[in-house]
C-alpha cells in the first residue's frame, strides 16, 4: 500500500482550511468536514464498544461496520464518489433480522444502559444518528449517495438491537422505562 501517512503535521490547515482527497481545500467548518469528522468521532466509538471484548458475532459485525464507515469517509473526502453501496445496506438489514430473531419481544421502551458494553453500544447508537442528522443536512445542501442515509439509517437500528443483544449475553437483560406518572385520564 505504500506509505500514505509519511507526516503528520503538515501546517497546511494553520490557515483553517483541510484539503479532501481530489486535492481541493475547503474550511475547517464546513459542513462537509464536519460530517468526515462525525464519522470519525463515531469509528472511535464503536472502537471503544470494541474493546470490551465482545462475543465473536457483535464484534465481526462492527468491525465490518468499522471498514465501512472509512468507505463513507472516503466518499466524503471525495465528493461525487459513492462508496456505501445497496448491498451494504442490504448486509445490515439481515444482521438486524440475525440479532433481533433471537431476543424477546420489545413490550416496553427501554433505558440505554444495563452492561458497560450495552452502553456503550447506546451511545454509539446516538453518535451514529447526530451523523446521520448531519449527512442529511450535507445532502440537502450538496446532494450525496442515497445508499449512505440508508446505511445509517439501519446502522442506528442495529446497534440498538446489539445494545440489547450485549445485555442478553450476560443475563442482564433489558432496563426497562418506568414512567413516574400515569397518563392522564380522558376528559
Amino acid at each position: 500500500m505504500g506509505h500514505r501517512l509519511s507526516t503528520i503535521t503538515t501546517r497546511t490547515g494553520d490557515d483553517g482550511s483541510t484539503g479532501l482527497g481530489d486535492g481541493s481545500r475547503i474550511a475547517k467548518d464546513s459542513l462537509r468536514v464536519e460530517c468526515l469528522g462525525e464519522v470519525d468521532e463515531f469509528n472511535a466509538l464503536l472502537g471503544r464498544l470494541l474493546a470490551h471484548g465482545l462475543p465473536s458475532a457483535p464484534r465481526d459485525c462492527l468491525l465490518d461496520v468499522q471498514h465501512d464507515l472509512f468507505e463513507l469517509g472516503a466518499e466524503l473526502c471525495l465528493p461525487g464518489q459513492a462508496r456505501i453501496t445497496e448491498g451494504m445496506v442490504l448486509r445490515l438489514d439481515q444482521q438486524l433480522a440475525d440479532f433481533n430473531a433471537v431476543l424477546a419481544p420489545l413490550k416496553e421502551f427501554i433505558l440505554p444502559g444495563g452492561t458497560p458494553a450495552a452502553a456503550d453500544a447506546h451511545v454509539a447508537r446516538t453518535a451514529c444518528r447526530r451523523v446521520e442528522r448531519r449527512l442529511v443536512a450535507l445532502f440537502h445542501a450538496e446532494g450525496g449517495n442515497p445508499a449512505s442515509g440508508h446505511y445509517l439509517n439501519r446502522l442506528s437500528d442495529l446497534l440498538f438491537v446489539l445494545a440489547r443483544t450485549l445485555n442478553a449475553c450476560t443475563g442482564h437483560g433489558d432496563v426497562l422505562w418506568r414512567p413516574r406518572t400515569s397518563p392522564a385520564d380522558p376528559a
